[in-house]
């Protein structure tokens, strides 16, 4: 299976290379975990979903430790049919989800969430979650929606996407298990997000 991130951050200030280059810093010590690329639009990031969601959290939490407003725009996959496997991206949770019902899906993830650390930071993240291929992948993405209703991180449904807020530990473990819960364990599964923290508009 082949799991990767394509990973963009914007920070709203006249010092934005300062922002990137020291939230970049926080991703150093997964570079032993993950096939690291940065150009001038992106960061792609390969690899299994523990140190992917990890650093993909502490890039931008280390910039949302910051006064200015930033954001950051995340397309996850996993399972892509154009990708070649990538014996890095293996992953027991997809292993086993394979035998789980959905219910039992759901109860794991909800306790993956409650063991998230607490980071210290607030942030909000809208995404949507994309079951790729045959089947009723409705009923993956109901189940998705129900597990996130029962979340702390939960803020409202909006038109083709979900609003989470809260510490940046729970929203990412939300994130995280969203991604390795819910569609075919072996299927195609993508998530588009975008992350903000200290947005002058709530206030």
């Amino acid at each position: 299976m082949f799991i990767g991130a394509q990973v963009s951050l914007y920070p709203m200030t006249s010092d934005f290379v300062g922002v990137i280059t020291s939230g970049l810093q926080a991703i150093d010590p997964y570079r032993g975990d993950l096939r690291i690329e940065t150009d001038d639009i992106s960061t792609l990031m390969v690899g299994a979903p523990e140190p992917l969601f990890g650093a993909i959290r502490d890039l931008f939490a280390a910039a949302a430790r910051r006064p200015e407003h930033v954001t950051m725009h995340v397309t996850l996959s996993r399972g892509c049919p154009g990708e070649p496997d990538d014996p890095t991206c293996r992953c027991e949770t997809l292993q086993r989800a394979q035998h789980q019902s959905l219910s039992e899906r759901q109860a794991l993830a909800a306790e993956a969430v409650q063991a998230a650390p607490d980071l210290g930071v607030g942030i909000d993240v809208q995404f949507s979650l994309y079951v790729m291929g045959e089947g009723d992948h409705m009923a993956e993405i109901y189940g998705c929606i129900d597990f996130l209703k029962n979340r702390g991180t939960f803020l409202k449904s909006k038109n083709f996407c979900t609003r989470l807020r809260g510490d940046a530990g729970a929203v990412f473990e939300t994130l995280r298990q969203a991604f390795l819960r819910f569609g075919p364990a072996e299927g195609h599964v993508t998530i588009d997000l975008t992350a903000s923290a200290n947005s002058p508009s709530p206030r």
